[in-house]
């Protein structure tokens, strides 16, 4: 079997599935056709739709766009099969019922953000970061009946330095998947349509605990002062620059007036903390906030309805700052 042999339907709808599609065309893989999200509303009356970065890709390269409302759709499951697929590769997309991704003859492998059985989910960079992870990856494997939980074809892994945000980790497996994508259907094309693969139950060490990367809300994104601030700073790195934590700004007067604040980067530090988690103080113009433990520089952050800033330009523009607190 050669690459022109294998029908490869691609389903993605994010700038994060772009680079996987980007490649399958730029090495000369035959996909056949998109499957990718219904144009979104946009602009202050939803009045201009919105086509996915996906679907601007295919179309730029002259491929049938297919766009379903919904899945099991009659008219949808005819069309897709019309096009013959062998294979159905899906990056961030959606959950796929069983008349989609048991049709083609050699299935259909998604290629996931982390090392299954480890943060199945919609969110598994973010978590990976929050949770202070050292080591993540992509792995792809073929759907089943639940979400990420089918076999797995293949694992590659890569280092998360201590330093580093979820845009940084995101770049980076973005690329790693698009090639590890092509790594799975290289192996799928040497085996004339056949693949091993494994059970994520052999991947489950018995002292392990597993973590899930559920969907991000505005409410998942609020600071917890009070905790350590290894757990603060990893948090606001595992959402930094997008959604971005937050926290309220709140005056120690009777009037308890607070405004939303959002954090975008933080520095650990050696310094103790000095007063209940959440309260601020400054220091040669650094501002620091108390955890639990020691205190955590904070290094950028965006007043609501201002720009994003570092905390020495907050400072010169906010005064008193001691008289406020993290809530």
């Amino acid at each position: 079997m050669t690459k022109k042999d294998l029908r490869i339907i691609f389903m993605g709808t994010p700038e994060f599935a772009v680079e996987t599609l980007q490649a399958l065309l730029a090495n000369d893989y035959n996909v056949v056709a998109v499957v990718t999200q219904p144009d979104k509303p946009v602009g202050r009356h939803g009045s201009v739709l919105q086509p996915s970065p996906v679907k601007q890709l295919a179309l730029a390269n002259g491929l049938p766009v297919l766009q379903p409302e919904k899945m099991k759709d009659e008219k949808f499951l005819q069309e897709l099969a019309t096009y013959r697929a062998d294979v159905q590769v899906v990056v961030a997309f959606r959950m796929l019922p069983e008349a989609v991704w048991a049709m083609p003859q050699y299935g259909t492998f998604n290629v996931h953000a982390a090392l299954l059985p480890q943060y199945r989910g919609a969110a598994p960079i973010n978590w990976a970061v929050i949770n202070g992870e050292t080591e993540t990856g992509v792995t792809t494997f073929f759907l089943d009946h639940n979400i990420d939980t089918g076999r797995i074809i293949m694992q590659q892994t890569m280092s998360i330095p201590d330093d580093a945000d979820v845009e940084y980790v995101y770049d980076r497996l973005m690329k790693l998947g698009a090639g590890l994508a092509m790594k799975t259907l290289d192996k799928l094309i040497e085996g004339n349509g056949k693949i091993e693969s494994m059970s994520q139950e052999n991947f489950i060490k018995s002292d392990e605990q597993l973590h899930v990367a559920p969907k991000i809300f505005k409410e998942t994104c609020r600071i917890n002062w009070q905790q350590p601030s290894k757990n603060i700073y990893d948090f606001v790195r595992g959402l930094s620059p997008y959604p971005g934590t937050w926290t309220n700004l709140v005056e120690q007067s009777g009037s308890n007036k607070s405004q939303v604040v959002k954090i975008f980067k933080t520095s650990k530090t050696t310094r103790p903390s000095v007063g209940i988690p959440g309260s601020l103080s400054v220091v040669h113009n650094s501002l620091f906030v108390n955890t639990t433990d020691s205190q955590l520089e904070i290094i950028e952050l965006q007043l609501s309805g201002k720009k994003r800033m570092s905390s020495r330009n907050f400072l010169n523009g906010f005064k008193q700052i001691e008289n406020f607190f993290f809530s």
